[in-house]
């Protein structure tokens, strides 16, 4: 029961940073009984609708993320944006982030290079928090993919904490702006305090408030 809850949060708050229009009511409806909010576009429905078939994946399958490679974060990244006319796996050309200076690598060669890199330095900690915050902030900064980079951040995160026996985090109460102040923050600065921040409180909230 909780964590059919925590999974509404998720596909909710998850796709609400994406700029996804459902309220949590209507994401509910959804998700439990397949109903379409009036007004709204059939790819937003796609995409809560996605997130739940991603995390329950990762529940199903409890140990696939215990060791992370680019062929299971490329898998997740397909999950997420099923239908949605995203290109699968790693992009050919370049991609901007709105309201930031930072441009991500345009060289797919470099990108899966940054991936490798980055998925050795996951597997290579021992603190499985140090893991999933590494994991949520990295895939966001190398955007290997033209889109979905975050959405998939944070599933492989909590694909980490899962795979290591902590609940998975929904992210429910942080506020869209701010979590977007702190990855532009790390984009910018490398600087991953604010974002630090959040992953803790989060974490804690989830503790509280699903187990």
């Amino acid at each position: 029961k909780e964590m059919e809850r925590l999974g509404i949060d998720l596909s909710w708050k998850s796709s609400q940073i994406e700029g996804n229009t459902y309220s949590l009511l209507e994401t509910e409806r959804l998700l439990k009984e397949k109903q379409t909010a009036s007004g709204k576009t059939k790819e937003e429905a796609v995409m809560l609708l996605n997130h739940k078939d991603a995390l329950d994946f990762i529940l199903d399958v409890p140990d696939y993320l215990k060791d992370l490679t680019v062929a299971r974060i490329e898998e997740i990244h397909a999950l997420l944006t099923k239908e949605l006319g995203v290109e699968r796996n790693i992009r050919h050309r370049r991609v901007g982030i709105t309201g930031t200076n930072y441009t991500p690598l345009d060289n797919e060669f470099q990108i899966r290079e940054a991936l490798e890199d980055t998925v050795r330095l996951i597997n290579g900690k021992s603190n499985i928090f140090e893991k999933a915050l590494l994991a949520l902030v990295l895939l966001s900064y190398i955007q290997a993919f033209t889109d979905g980079n975050k959405r998939t951040a944070r599933i492989v995160s909590n694909g980490i904490l899962i795979a290591n026996g902590y609940c998975p985090i929904s992210f429910r109460t942080v506020d869209s702006i701010d979590y977007k102040k702190a990855m532009l923050m790390f984009y910018e600065q490398n600087n991953i305090a604010a974002f630090k921040r959040i992953f803790i409180d989060q974490f804690l909230f989830a503790v509280k408030t699903y187990f």
